[in-house]
């Protein structure tokens, strides 16, 4: 809604065409049904901040930039990205979509930080546990709990 300037989801259902079946059901599962923003560039969004051209790429690329965790809004002028720390990045978005997937890489960030506990590699824990309380803000910020739920099918 907030990246076609509409006020309900349905009247973005109703502009926005979406003939691919599968990027309809996402877009009715996440945007339509009320899904929540997360990331750096969530504020941004949601305060409709972000500059014509950038808009209409996203308007017509949004689905196309998926990532393991969320997407990038990341506009081709901005030239290449050079982000491997993606959930830091401000130009890094979630949704409520993606809370399972989450869910499953902060257990895997929390079993990395252990390891290297036993291992002692202070770095690597500061490293996995500054990650997991990333992912840790994002679920927050969704409304959605870190633990894992029945319906996580990761």
């Amino acid at each position: 809604m907030a990246i076609l300037g509409h006020r309900n989801a349905q009247m973005s259902a109703t502009y926005s065409h979406i003939s691919n079946p599968v990027l309809k059901e996402q877009y009715e599962k996440v945007i339509a049904a009320g899904g929540r923003i997360a990331g750096p560039a969530a504020e941004e969004l949601l305060t409709s901040r972000i500059g014509e051209d950038t808009l209409n790429w996203l308007k017509t690329n949004f689905f196309k930039t998926e990532l393991e965790l969320g997407h990038c809004l990341r506009a081709p002028a901005e030239g290449p990205c050079e982000c491997d720390l993606y959930l830091r990045c401000s130009k890094f978005l979630t949704t409520s979509e993606y809370a399972p997937r989450l869910r499953s890489r902060l257990a895997r960030e929390q079993q990395l930080a252990q390891d290297a506990v036993e291992r002692g590699w202070p770095r690597e824990v500061e490293r996995h546990n500054a990650i997991a309380d990333r992912i840790r803000g994002l679920l927050a910020d969704l409304g959605e709990t870190p633990e894992p739920s029945p319906d996580d099918h990761c």
